[in-house]
């Protein structure tokens, strides 16, 4: 257990489709554990496919309301050290650093935008911190968001490639799917897998791990696809398996693909606000798939937030 007197680390990520905290702190032995974590969908990349991004004004309102949101969550912990991180939304946006400013002026803390290295390279840290995955030696790391995929390969757990690709599944559903609310059309889904797998092809991402390497995907769309697996069984997500197969995502693709957004929806256990992006983040895992010849995904909760509290708690 932690001490009284033990370090607390508080870490909002402000993801295009979601902002987030975690509350950690350190145990005796070293371990990272979670005191209070909480997701708000507020959806600030609208627009992230444009070729000057801007956040609007109503998505910057609900970023800052957010934010102030789960500053107040994190406020009976009394965090020893707060951290701000945004990612490609604000990254990318023209605009980023008037959002930046309002934060600052509202909260007093400042927001630190990574880079896409930085980004990967802290999920990296964040997955270490997954005793589910202690096991493993050589696997990939996949995570999905709004505006990028994060793509890592551990070699004798070390990082041996990171990279951030723009196939986050709010921009890929304003570039390639004309009409969210209606069914998913087969040349959209087409276009869109060909982009992805062009995409991962050209920045030169190696699947060259030896036999037997793990995929491991972490984010908010493998979270949703054990919600739905949940729901459907009367479960919680904590009760139904880390791994899912290829098959399954096949086959839950199948089902949501000709439904419109309103009867998505009406899915058990579908998260609302992310029930237009859901068929094109899925098109995106499926393909990521069947180009890297995996037939299975190991779903890990551990991710940015936790690589950014073990290295906030490191400096405690």
């Amino acid at each position: 257990m932690p001490s009284s007197d033990a370090p607390v680390a508080a870490v909002i990520d402000i993801g295009s489709n979601s902002i987030k905290i975690l509350v950690a702190t350190r145990e005796a032995e070293g371990a990272i554990v979670s005191l209070k974590h909480h997701t708000i969908d507020a959806r600030i990349s609208a627009g992230i496919s444009q070729a000057v991004p801007r956040l609007s004004e109503d998505g910057m309102a609900r970023g800052l309301s957010a934010i102030r949101d789960l500053l107040a969550l994190a406020a009976p912990f009394t965090p020893t050290t707060t951290v701000l991180v945004a990612t490609s939304a604000v990254r990318d946006a023209a605009n980023g650093p008037e959002f930046r400013q309002r934060v600052l002026d509202a909260t007093g803390h400042t927001i630190r935008i990574l880079t896409g290295d930085e980004e990967a390279d802290l999920i990296g840290r964040g997955l270490t911190c997954d005793p589910a995955l202690t096991h493993l030696q050589n696997f990939y790391v996949f995570d999905l968001g709004g505006g990028s995929l994060e793509c890592l390969a551990f070699r004798d757990r070390r990082i041996e490639q990171e990279m951030s690709l723009k196939l986050g599944c709010v921009r890929l559903t304003e570039k390639f799917i004309p009409d969210p609310a209606a069914s998913l059309q087969s040349d959209a889904c087409t276009a869109l897998a060909l982009h992805v797998r062009d995409t991962i092809k050209s920045a030169g991402f190696r699947f060259n791990l030896p036999p037997g390497a793990e995929a491991v995907f972490t984010g908010g769309t493998m979270t949703s696809v054990r919600l739905i697996k949940a729901a459907l069984h009367g479960a919680r997500l904590e009760d139904t398996p880390a791994t899912v197969s290829v098959a399954t995502l096949h086959d839950l693709l199948d089902e949501i693909g000709p439904l419109t957004l309103d009867a998505r929806k009406q899915i058990p256990g579908m998260p609302a606000a992310r029930a237009d992006v859901f068929p094109a983040a899925l098109v995106t895992v499926v393909t990521l798939a069947e180009f890297g010849l995996f037939d299975r995904f190991h779903h890990s909760l551990y991710n940015l937030r936790w690589g950014l509290a073990a290295s906030a708690l490191a400096a405690s």
